[in-house]
């Protein structure tokens, strides 16, 4: 089921006196109005990446903003396999309930094939595997939960994908918006297979996808390169990209609406 969000706006998020939220990626873009938005409602906010300047950087902002906001910062490496563990074994050896959690980080269109620390496809192992493994990871946490959310972002560029299962890495034949467009459809299946085992096996948890639009974020800028095609529209042309917090909205929806249903996919034009 695919829903478009219409006069809904951060103000429409409820407000919460507890409840901690895990959101990757969230030093800048999506993933930074996702956390001010949320830690501006109540929410205790992790904020991870990969570089702990940022950090500091992005919750110094937050407390411009909201000097009481609960705000803090975890790094991780999706790419690496190793550090999702770690992380997930300090979370795990903590024993706090994760009521939310919010897979938005990613790589975008590289245009030369590179891989991550394990030897997958960049943004297959980015986008999809580190954050499937992040949620395997922290699944006891998140039962534990009396409400939890499991929101995964993905792209409109998952409706031109397909999953190469004889090229699943992209080893012999590289494309980079293919690979991109695999990943995202990856995560779009993660995310609707998780709510179906959620029902099957009982475990409470809200599984959701969204999509933030064209957002006029760095993603585009990073991966595929400032003087590329891409990065010349996202440079010179921002007018045709939305603002970053307009297209938080969807994961924002997910994240905290009750209206929000577990198999959905939320978006925003």
């Amino acid at each position: 089921m695919q829903n478009e969000i219409k006069n809904w706006t951060s103000s429409d998020i409820p407000k919460r006196k507890s409840g901690l939220a895990i959101i990757t990626g969230s030093t800048e873009g999506v993933g930074y109005e996702d956390a001010l938005a949320l830690s501006s409602s109540g929410w205790n906010v992790i904020m991870m990446g990969r570089n702990p300047q940022k950090g500091a950087d992005s919750i110094a902002k937050i407390k411009q903003v909201n000097p009481t906001a609960k705000v803090s910062f975890e790094k991780i490496d999706l790419a690496d396999l190793s550090s999702v563990k770690a992380f997930a074994s300090r979370m795990n050896s903590k024993g706090q309930a994760v009521d939310l959690l919010i897979n938005n980080a990613g790589v975008m269109i590289p245009p030369k094939r590179l891989e991550t620390v394990d030897g997958f496809e960049l943004q297959f192992g980015t986008n999809h595997i580190g954050h499937f493994a992040l949620t395997a990871q922290l699944l006891p946490l998140l039962r534990k939960s009396p409400a939890a959310r499991v929101v995964t972002v993905s792209s409109v560029a998952n409706r031109e994908g397909n999953i190469n299962f004889d090229d699943l890495q992209s080893t012999y034949s590289y494309n980079p918006m293919k690979a991109y467009s695999q990943a995202k459809l990856a995560n779009l299946m993660f995310a609707l297979e998780l709510q179906r085992q959620s029902e099957k096996h009982g475990w409470g948890i809200i599984s959701i996808a969204a999509h933030p639009g064209v957002s006029r974020t760095n993603l585009l800028i990073t991966g595929a390169g400032r003087w590329s095609g891409p990065g010349i529209m996202r440079t010179f042309f921002p007018f045709l990209f939305q603002p970053p917090a307009q297209g938080a909205l969807p994961t924002l929806y997910a994240a905290t609406s009750p209206d929000a249903k577990g198999g959905c996919v939320l978006w925003t034009k």
